[in-house]
């Protein structure tokens, strides 16, 4: 059976984003541009950091190189409530679920988060 996982992605409810090992963006379907306001031309192609607060992306970016080398990620994929940067330059709360993704033919190594609108705190 040959699946449509394209279509599927794309069409998905949830934002489903692929970055590759260095964190640029190459996938970013339609719900994700609902979540955080870029269209998916405006984002391929970008770092990950158009998403992620500036306090924030220390700590990110030490997590996610962590996670490229050893194929794991800290939260042993379960979601993780975070903040955000919306298109607007406004912060939102999402609830990020994150796996490191391996192309068994190159090897190549790239994260694939899933995420949707939470809640603030408190």
């Amino acid at each position: 059976m040959n699946l449509p996982y394209q279509a599927m992605l794309e069409q998905a409810t949830d934002s489903v984003i692929y970055a590759d090992q260095t964190g640029i963006i190459r996938f970013w379907n339609r719900a994700s541009e609902m979540l955080f306001g870029f269209s998916a031309e405006e984002a391929v192609g970008q770092s990950l950091d158009i998403i992620i607060p500036e306090y924030l992306r220390e700590p990110h970016w030490r997590g996610f190189y962590a996670a490229i080398e050893t194929g794991r990620t800290k939260h042993g994929g379960k979601p993780a409530r975070t903040k955000a940067l919306n298109k607007a330059g406004g912060y939102i709360y999402a609830e990020v679920g994150f796996c490191v993704v391996v192309d068994e033919e190159t090897g190549r190594k790239g994260a694939l988060s899933i995420a949707r609108a939470a809640a603030p705190k408190g």
